[in-house]
């Protein structure tokens, strides 16, 4: 799945002199955390966060007379001032795979998505992600969640696979990990739309004798099998 798909396309953005107080309102009154901002021609510059804002203002915690000039001064204080130079970015044409794991390894929470001349084009946020995940794995679609442990050899999740189109029953998403299981072996989660001429408790002990089966998940519960 590209970013392209899952991107926002009319993002608010910033102009590089916009005040610093401004661009408080603004974060305050949409409950956005970060802005890209652009120049004059559309082509992004930087990008500033709540983070970045609250460091220019002045602490609560001072006295009145030096907070009210604090803030006399922030009139003058634009966001080119104060945002990331040369911030992290990501094209239309990359993968929200890709994105996920920039997102995770710089905790960050956003990215402008921008074209070959730099032009920003929309941003990708940690909830697109999540609006992703939660299509591809299935989640908001009725049905059950078959969880098995296999072996990580040449065409076992295909035979896995095959099996259960033998008996009739019809797939929603499958996904993979090896993260949490034993050398050697790895985890498939199968979302199930239909169980075919089973009922779920008769599937579930026909599988089992069949393969590692270790869990089956339904209505978010996960149920743990002998």
């Amino acid at each position: 799945m590209l970013v392209r798909n899952w991107m926002t396309e009319s993002c608010i953005n910033l102009g590089g002199d916009t005040n610093v107080l401004d661009a408080s309102e603004i974060m305050r009154r949409t409950n956005v955390r970060q802005f890209p901002v652009i120049s004059e021609d559309g082509a992004l510059i930087g990008i500033v966060s709540d983070r970045d804002i609250r460091d220019a203002m002045p602490s609560k915690y001072l006295p009145g007379d030096v907070i009210s000039s604090q803030q006399g001064s922030l009139l003058s204080l634009a966001v080119k001032d104060i945002m990331t130079i040369d911030p992290l970015v990501t094209s239309p044409d990359e993968t929200v795979e890709t994105v996920a794991a920039i997102l995770l390894q710089n905790r960050i929470g956003s990215l402008p998505v921008v074209d070959e001349g730099n032009r920003l084009v929309g941003i990708i946020t940690e909830v697109d992600v999540f609006r992703y995940l939660c299509a591809t794995s299935g989640v908001s679609m009725s049905g059950i969640q078959l969880i098995f442990e296999i072996e990580d050899t040449p065409g076992a999740t295909i035979d896995l696979l095959g099996y259960l189109q033998g008996q009739k029953i019809r797939l929603t998403s499958v996904l993979t990990s090896y993260k949490n299981v034993r050398k050697g072996y790895r985890r498939v989660s199968i979302r199930v739309q239909s169980t075919g001429d089973h009922s779920l408790e008769t599937l579930v002990v026909f599988l089992k004798d069949k393969f590692h089966l270790t869990h089956y998940v339904l209505d978010g519960r996960a149920i743990a099998l002998p």
